[in-house]
Formats: structure tokens, sequence, C-alpha cells
């Protein structure tokens, strides 16, 4: 079985988080958490097992053949060793863009340089987006996390309307009583949203 491309490209301080059910039976690196999801596999192959990258809500469809050794060497984070282009001490990496020619003209006759240009636009257009690109991802990864796991509990689609609309109190009604772990995760994932 290959490993997906999303689990590839897990980083060391990515959070997964592995259900039972409904109940949360790990929270960690994909490593640790695949190993735990392991020995739930082992102590009750019939129990019905999702991990989620809480980061994007979405599940992980995990390996669990062979052994606990195996499973956890299979999901650690390797670090990449290869040499980077541009700067990478600095955090600088270089890649290739294309532009027409006149945004070269335009960029050459910036202070600093096509380069500074660049990165002063990119900063600008971030923080004018920041917000709401903020919430409109803690709100698809929320729902994604919700739909794989919530979606036959009661007034789920209520929910789902609530969550879209940013009503996070109508939200916290609608979802009082589904089960305590499952609207722990969907906190997580939604972080100062739902309390802000």
């Amino acid at each position: 079985m290959e490993i997906s491309p999303e689990i590839q490209r897990a980083q060391s301080n990515e959070i997964f988080v592995c259900f039972r059910s409904s109940h949360r039976i790990a929270e960690g690196s994909l490593s640790e958490v695949a190993v735990c999801a392991w020995h739930s596999l082992q102590a009750a192959p019939t129990a019905p097992t999702l991990t989620f990258n809480r980061l994007t809500g979405k599940v992980v469809d995990l390996n669990l053949s062979g052994s606990e050794r195996d499973v956890a060497d299979r999901y650690a984070v390797v670090a990449d060793t290869t040499p980077k282009r541009g700067r990478p001490k600095l955090g600088v990496v270089a890649r290739e863009i294309t532009l027409l020619p006149r945004h070269w003209d335009w960029l050459a006759q910036q202070p600093g340089g096509a380069s500074v240009a660049l990165r002063r636009l990119v900063e600008a257009a971030r923080k004018d987006h920041t917000t709401s690109d903020d919430i409109r991802e803690r709100i698809t990864a929320a729902y994604s996390f919700v739909a794989a796991i919530a979606g036959d509990l009661p007034l789920f689609e209520e929910a789902s309307r609530a969550l879209f609309a940013q009503n996070f109190a109508k939200l916290h009604e609608l979802i009082a009583e589904w089960p305590s772990d499952i609207r722990g995760e969907l906190s997580n994932i939604l972080q100062s949203r739902i309390e802000g």
C-alpha cells in the first residue's frame, strides 16, 4: 500500500487524532497516533477507527499492517536533508515564476529589485486576507471532520448550516447532546473562532 501525499507531507508539528467510534483514543504525531490505532485494531478488530489531521479535518487512511514497530517506522517524520536552492538558512526558497514583460519591467524599477517587491506584495496580500482565509479554512476543516464522524448524529444538517453561517452559539446548542469527544475535537479544530 502506498503512502498518500498528505501523509508524506506530514510535518513534525502537525497534530493527528484517532477515534474509535465516538471516543478519541489518541492525539499526537502521526507515528504516535498510528501506533495507537494499531493497538486498537489488535484489541478490537471490528471496532471502527478513524484518524484525522486536525489542521485539515480530513480522514487519514493509515496502513496498519505489520508489527507495531513497522507502523511506527512507516509514519515517523523523516528529516529532509537534500540541499535547497535559495538561502535556506534565512528560510528563502527559490522557485520559478512566470510574468509578462511589463510585470518584469515594473518589478525592475522597484527599490530593492524584483524579489523584495514581490515579497512586499505577497505580505500585503496575506495581511489583507488572513482573517477571512483563516476562518474559511477552519470551517472547512471542521465540516470535513463532522461529516466523517457525525454525519448520522441528530441535528447534523442543522449544525452544518450553523457552522457555515458562523453562528457558533447556535452550533453549540445543536451539538450539546453529541458525544463529548466529538464536541471537544470540533472545538479544537475551530479553536478561538468558536469562542470569539
